[in-house]
């Protein structure tokens, strides 16, 4: 394989260029079809099954064997300590910015792991669900700091991926709705005891913080197995931002319901400089200051041109 630095400092990652990336394909079954991708493929992604196929085929396999590894090092456990583990859960976060396709690529890892026969029961859980409610955020005058790590319950969020890891028979999530751009207040996702939980969100990768008495507390990432950064050039995500709220004001939000109903009759040049305001006043800051400098945390990073395509993948060395 022809490998190469992701840049001339040192790096803990080896950078596979999309060709070499692509032959590992040939080691893996690609279960899915163009259907499939239609339906899981995220407003205004161009990802295709020739995407899947060259991309998310080879990851597929890839956590394959990780899990494979996991389940072998835990009965290995099991003899030398001559007694049962706990079977728990292998976790799986995928972080990235707002509007640089980590939805799908969760949606998709989701629906490609549980084809294995090793992992049939795969679950998707999005940070979405321990945003603070709007209320709360109100209260707080952070509204417009939404999707900034102090938007979240991360204590909540903290917890719920505990119980998870510790292996509890049904653990329960808040659900968010991007209708009402709120917590929804009587559902909940349930987990129980999968196979594998994947955890999608913009801050899942966010070290440790200190708590008052110095010590360092302890960060949602610490219980994942395995961690998948999509990246994009932040021009480039800035546009597909711009272009997904174009999109939304012709769908999601001419629906009365919709939180953003007022964005629904604005003109085009009304519609762009309203997300370039948003963009540049939230999610712009939001992936400089807090996403991407969490990046370099993640096991392997996709690395998107301005098509959406994976043009490499970096992965951290063994």
């Amino acid at each position: 394989m022809k490998a190469g630095s992701a840049s001339s400092t040192v790096t803990p990652f080896e950078e596979i260029p999309r060709e070499d990336w692509a032959r590992l394909s040939r080691q893996t079954p690609l279960p899915l079809v163009e259907a499939d991708v239609t339906r899981l493929r995220g407003l205004g992604e161009r990802i295709d099954l020739q995407e899947v196929d060259a991309v998310y085929r080879p990851i597929s396999r890839l956590l394959n064997i990780q899990v494979a590894a996991a389940q072998t090092l835990r009965r290995a456990r099991e003899d030398f300590l001559a007694q049962p583990q706990q079977r728990t859960p292998y976790i799986i976060g995928v972080a990235g910015s707002v509007a640089v396709g980590k939805s799908t690529t969760a949606r998709l890892l989701r629906e490609l792991m549980a084809r294995w026969p090793e992992t049939p029961q795969v679950q998707l859980v999005t940070t979405d669900g321990f945003l603070l409610p709007n209320a709360e955020l109100e209260a707080r005058g952070i509204m417009d700091r939404k999707g900034f790590p102090e938007s979240y319950d991360r204590r909540g969020l903290l917890r719920f991926v505990a119980d998870v890891k510790s292996g509890h028979d049904r653990v329960e999530a808040p659900v968010y709705s991007h209708l009402t751009y709120d917590i929804l207040e009587d559902e909940r996702v349930v987990v129980e005891q999968p196979d594998v939980l994947i955890l999608e969100g913009l801050n899942v990768l966010q070290p440790a913080r200190p708590r008052r008495d110095g010590r360092l507390g302890m960060a949602v990432s610490d219980f994942f197995d395995f961690s998948v950064y999509v990246d994009a050039r932040v021009e480039d995500v800035q546009r597909w931002y711009v272009d997904r709220f174009l999109q939304l004001r012709r769908t999601a939000f001419s629906d009365p319901r919709s939180y953003f109903r007022r964005y629904a009759d604005l003109s085009d040049e009304q519609a762009v400089q309203t997300a370039q305001r948003i963009w540049r006043t939230i999610n712009g800051p939001n992936l400089t200051e807090n996403v991407l400098p969490t990046r370099g945390r993640a096991d392997l990073v996709l690395r998107k041109d301005g098509s959406h395509h994976v043009h490499s993948v970096l992965m951290r060395k063994v």
